[in-house]
């Protein structure tokens, strides 16, 4: 049965959670607001938006985690509430809401597929971020062995839960933006099943970005290598397992 919700990730973003959320809303999705230990004045903005809708359930942290750690706190929060997926969305807005439709139908249609944003950008995108990603690109190819991951680093993503969260709990992931690459690669590894769905992507003139320049790109630097090293050690099985199906189809 396919029962999506909503799982949107909030650190000290009050002026713009409010609308987010009641744009999700309107989709007819359930809301799981997930507080990654924000300050109080963000704290009871969320407190007032799960008191005055009956279809949204808050999770408090209690201190912050990272955007990864409240991910995957929502996305097993979600399962375990008895949905069958989630859909990841950031809280400044910079997803575009119109297009959850279109990201439900597709997960709807191919229920174990992991259903993830190829961003559109406009001129906000900050230029250092966009042309930083093709960094991430390159490793993630080489990290899967294809061409499969378009883009690995959107936000914007539905995730069949049932799947997520076994590969959740057999694997421990980043905690910050090292998170959301290092999923897919994972995914990919123990299911090669990826479809990408074009979106646009905006930076709010006034957005609050808790990307950390030096740590976050040392982290997923780090979160690279990591995999690629992973990678090496299962080159034998793999390369294994493909002379066994070559075998069998000849």
């Amino acid at each position: 049965m396919f029962k999506p919700c909503a799982v949107i990730p909030v650190y000290n973003h009050p002026d713009t959670i409010k609308d987010t959320t009641e744009q999700v809303l309107k989709q007819g999705l359930d809301v799981i607001l997930i507080d990654d230990g924000s300050e109080q004045a963000c704290a009871i903005v969320l407190q007032k938006i799960a008191q005055s809708h009956t279809g949204v359930q808050l999770v408090r942290l209690n201190h912050n985690l990272g955007k990864g750690g409240a991910v995957k706190a929502g996305l097993l929060a979600a399962f375990k509430k008895g949905y069958s997926h989630a859909l990841q969305i950031d809280a400044d807005g910079q997803h575009n809401h119109l297009d959850i439709p279109v990201f439900l139908k597709q997960a709807e249609n191919m229920p174990n597929t992991l259903i993830s944003g190829l961003p559109k950008y406009d001129k906000s995108v900050p230029k250092l971020r966009f042309y930083a990603r093709y960094l991430t690109h390159v490793w993630i190819w080489i990290n899967t062995l294809s061409l499969d991951i378009k883009d690995s680093m959107c936000g914007f993503r539905v995730y069949p839960l049932a799947r997520s969260a076994a590969l959740l709990e057999s694997k421990k992931m980043g905690d910050r933006m090292d998170f959301d690459p290092e999923f897919m690669v994972r995914w990919h590894w123990a299911h090669p099943d990826v479809f990408h769905i074009e979106t646009e992507v905006q930076y709010p003139q006034d957005g609050i970005s808790h990307f950390r320049g030096v740590e976050d790109n040392c982290l997923i630097s780090a979160m690279h290598a990591k995999l690629f090293f992973g990678l090496l050690s299962q080159l034998p099985r793999r390369a294994l397992k493909r002379l066994k199906g070559g075998n069998s189809n000849g």
